[in-house]
């Protein structure tokens, strides 16, 4: 049974349903955000508490992001055959339980339980709700604008999260869990009220009930393995268990292929990873997103373990990334109406390499001022990027299949953000002190920097891509 049966978009029923839609889905987005960013600044907080080395910390990360990226591409296709209105808020619900459950865990391996089914809840829910947002407002400067405004708060939630982390975990860590949990209920209310029945599920498997459950399956499975084996053998190579999670992934990847090649509804349908510019701008979100998770956990840790600051103050430091929240919905569309998504794109790209480049200068003697051009050129960054790539990403992808594509573009981030944490957690626990050094954390600032470079690389590909494919069109 589906939603309903129209492909029409959302934004036939009315501007004030429509921006409701936008109000819940970026409320959602907002929640996501401040959810993974106050944990961040939790994490030596909570590791103290019940008994997690610095080597094993970022699992409480960890764990979230690997599964939101898994469940991604799943997410999106089951919120196109199902309903996306159903899915966001089924999805929520759970997102809203899991967290309050968070906060009562006690152990170490059940609180790392909790973030892996939060994590895949998200991805049920955010490619859900960026199909709803991309078939409400139709493609141009309406869907532009909204976008820009949906990446706006969405990217200020990873910012003013790190300000409410710091403060909730000065009155003890659980509240980085239960506060969300309050916070989604309130928009799990309004989806109710908002977000109308007449959500399209504009594909015609839909109506006779087919799912490539087989696909489904092992591209989550692959996708959680190779990123488990990449964190197992990187503390440890030669581990048998990483060894066996990375035989296990290309199985899976392999079987993935075959399966989508005989099916006949695949998970990712056929020519939706060759549309537009969808793997080129999920690929740039894969290495920002992994660079900037990076940097930030890295940080995090630099200030609180090495140089002694309590939550609160490193929180109140990443409050100057709130930059963003001006720049954003004032300047960013205007700049995209005038020069488009991608060049805006590759601006924001430019702010977050220099930002990266001019981080490892940081020593003991490091303060608040130091840290300050690197934070409002990240400010600058995500008010450029966010959502002039997500824009970007859907343009030219056939509307029955915004789900799915917002499930690739979202996958980009959360896979990107697991490899970043996991990868300078290799670097910066790799010289076996007990204790991480000033060159340990130094030499792991330099790959979030490189990961930046590869993305504004890649960013001016992407714009060499777009520009041949106007060429093609125009002729």
């Amino acid at each position: 049974m589906v939603e309903a049966k129209t492909s029409e978009p959302l934004a036939r029923a009315g501007a004030r349903s429509t921006w409701g839609v936008l109000a819940v889905v970026t409320g959602a987005l907002f929640l996501e955000g401040i959810d993974i960013a106050m944990l961040n600044i939790a994490v030596p907080s909570i590791a103290a508490d019940i008994g997690l080395a610095t080597g094993s910390a970022h699992w409480v990360i960890s764990a979230y992001v690997l599964a939101y990226a898994g469940f991604m591409i799943l997410g999106g296709r089951v919120a196109d055959l199902m309903g996306r209105r159903r899915v966001f808020l089924i999805a929520l619900t759970v997102f809203v339980v899991f967290s309050a459950l968070g906060g009562l865990a006690q152990e170490a391996w059940v609180l790392v339980l909790v973030r892996f089914i939060t994590g895949a809840t998200a991805g049920f829910m955010t490619p859900a709700g960026f199909s709803l947002l991309t078939t409400s407002f139709p493609e141009g400067p309406r869907r532009n604008k909204a976008l820009a405004i949906y990446g706006a708060i969405g990217a200020s939630g990873f910012l003013l999260g790190v300000v409410a982390g710091g403060l909730l975990t000065s009155l003890g860590w659980q509240w980085v869990f239960f506060a969300p949990a309050l916070i989604g209920a309130i928009f799990l209310a309004a989806g109710w009220a908002f977000v109308p029945r007449t959500a399209s599920v504009a594909h015609a498997s839909a109506r006779s009930g087919r799912f490539d459950l087989g696909g489904a399956a092992t591209l989550t499975i692959a996708m959680v393995a190779l990123v488990y084996g990449i964190v197992t053998v990187g503390e440890n190579p030669g581990d048998a268990i990483g060894i066996v999670a990375f035989t296990l992934a290309a199985a899976l990847f392999v079987a993935f292929f075959i399966i989508e090649r005989r099916v006949a509804e695949p998970l990712i349908p056929s020519g939706v990873l060759t549309q537009g510019l969808l793997p080129w701008a999920s690929a740039v979100g894969l290495l920002f997103i992994g660079a900037f998770f990076a940097w930030q956990f890295l940080l995090t840790l630099f200030l609180q373990q090495y140089l002694g600051w309590g939550p609160l103050q490193t929180g109140l430091a990443f409050a100057a990334m709130g930059v963003e929240l001006i720049i954003a919905p004032l300047l960013t569309p205007r700049l995209v109406n005038r020069f488009g998504n991608v060049p805006v794109m590759i601006a924001g790209l430019f702010a977050v390499a220099l930002a990266f480049l001019l981080t490892p200068r940081v020593d003991g003697s490091s303060g608040f001022f130091d840290l300050l051009p690197s934070l409002l050129l990240l400010g600058v960054a995500f008010a450029f990027i966010y959502g002039p790539l997500a824009a970007a990403a859907v343009e030219g992808v056939d509307e029955s299949r915004h789900g799915v594509a917002g499930g690739v573009v979202y996958t980009g981030f959360q896979f990107g953000a697991a490899l970043g944490v996991s990868l300078v957690t290799i670097v910066l626990v790799g010289s076996g002190h007990d204790a991480a050094m000033l060159g340990d954390y130094q030499r792991a600032l330099i790959v979030p920097a490189i990961a930046a470079a590869l993305a504004l690389l890649l960013g001016l590909v992407t714009l060499a891509r777009q520009r041949l494919i106007s060429a093609q069109e125009a002729s």
